[in-house]
């Protein structure tokens, strides 16, 4: 039988299962728990594991891995799902609304979590039918440095068996339901987090004479480090420099002691990079000790860019346009936002595409990260059914 051929099973068991992945994306999305605390959703995803015969096994302490073998004598492909939450209070009124306080699956790794499992009962079903082995990645800790996907890396996922291709999925409420977008090559930025304290002196303020004003110090490097970007970054290369907290702690007629900075970097080269961060502190420390004040700044590494390998990610293609046909299968842009399944990406030859989960009449629009996020759960209807078909077609070398 030939792969193609597959099709209208896969469709068909998503379809027969897909009440059930409904009801564990509600599940899941009721009980969110935050990134490295995962220990009831593991357990949760350990027993729907365990009841499809599988023998999952823990892994970066509240992660779960399992295998799927097919005939033997195939290679060994890798499909991952994160399930961490994130500290945000849902406001939204639904049914399976989050029970946590202060905790909610906003970035829809609900969604990825219960779209594997229904992957998994497929090609469970279908392993006669295919050569080879699926390993199945549930991540913890995605949205929190170090990252899950590091830690997985760093405790052998990728080996025992070596695993030859990695293919990831996300939410994105910028495409409809039933489609899905991807773009080859490099896609996400990489991400660091900057801490700055600007130390001074204060005092009365209208006794400017006597002070040494880290404000106005902070102010002028906020101004400045923006030409890191645009006159020090080639302008091929995608940057991206913000600073998002400013904690300035005087009044009207007080000039504090000190000024607390945190921001973030953002680019889509290594070397780059590496070279942006030593500008930075050279930038910051010089500026601060020119004007008298001392600048101490931490930057803590985080992501590293995203690239969706060409070869693989052509084939995802052409085996998506196969599954939903070639009018549900989009274009993307680079996209500044960063991901942890960047590591496997580093890794190992790498896909990570988009699941839209936006309603044709405009519904479930609202972006990730936001109190009111949610999907279109029509697809679901499409998440397991796709990652199992593109499973079975890079298993058989298609």
């Amino acid at each position: 039988m030939s792969t193609a051929a597959l099709i209208p099973q896969i469709q068909r068991l998503a379809a027969q299962h897909a009440a059930d992945t409904v009801a564990i994306r509600r599940h899941l999305h009721a009980h969110p728990e935050l990134s490295f605390e995962e220990t009831n959703t593991a357990a949760f995803v350990t027993r729907e594991l365990q009841k499809l015969g599988l023998t999952p096994r823990p892994i970066a302490n509240t992660g779960v891995v399992a295998l799927i073998e097919g005939q033997p004598g195939g290679p060994t492909i890798a499909l991952r799902a994160d399930m961490d939450a994130l500290p945000i209070q849902e406001t939204s009124d639904v049914p399976y609304k989050s029970t946590n306080p202060g905790v909610m699956h906003a970035c829809g790794h609900d969604v990825h979590t219960a779209s594997l499992l229904g992957a998994a009962r497929i090609l469970n079903e279908l392993k006669g039918e295919f050569r080879g082995t699926v390993k199945l990645m549930f991540q913890p800790g995605e949205e929190r440095l170090p990252g899950g996907a590091s830690l997985m890396i760093k405790e052998g996922v990728l080996e025992n068996p070596a695993v030859g291709h990695v293919l990831g999925q996300h939410v994105f409420p910028h495409l409809p339901a039933g489609k899905i977008g991807l773009r080859p090559g490099r896609y996400m930025a990489s991400t660091d987090e900057l801490y700055l304290t600007i130390k001074g002196k204060g005092g009365h303020g209208a006794m400017p004479e006597m002070n040494l004003d880290p404000v106005l110090v902070a102010a002028h490097i906020i101004v400045a480090a923006q030409q890191i970007v645009s006159r020090r970054a080639n302008p091929k290369i995608p940057s991206v420099l913000s600073f998002g907290k400013v904690i300035a702690n005087g009044a009207t007629n007080v000039i504090p002691n000190e000024v607390y900075i945190e921001g973030t970097f953002r680019t889509l080269n290594e070397e780059w990079r590496a070279e942006a961060h030593q500008h930075l502190r050279r930038l910051c420390e010089g500026l601060a000790e020119s004007m008298g004040a001392v600048c101490e700044l931490e930057i803590r590494h985080g992501y590293p860019y995203l690239e969706n390998e060409p070869a693989l990610t052509a084939r995802v293609r052409a085996a998506a346009e196969a599954y939903l046909g070639p009018e549900n299968v989009v274009e993307l842009d680079q996209w500044m936002a960063a991901e942890d399944f960047a590591y496997f990406s580093q890794a190992a030859p790498a896909c990570f595409y988009r699941l839209g989960t936006r309603h044709a009449d405009g519904r479930f629009a609202a972006s990730v990260h936001t109190p009111t996020f949610d999907i279109d759960e029509q697809a679901l209807a499409t998440g397991p059914g796709l990652m199992a078909w593109l499973a079975v077609q890079e298993l058989a070398g298609k």
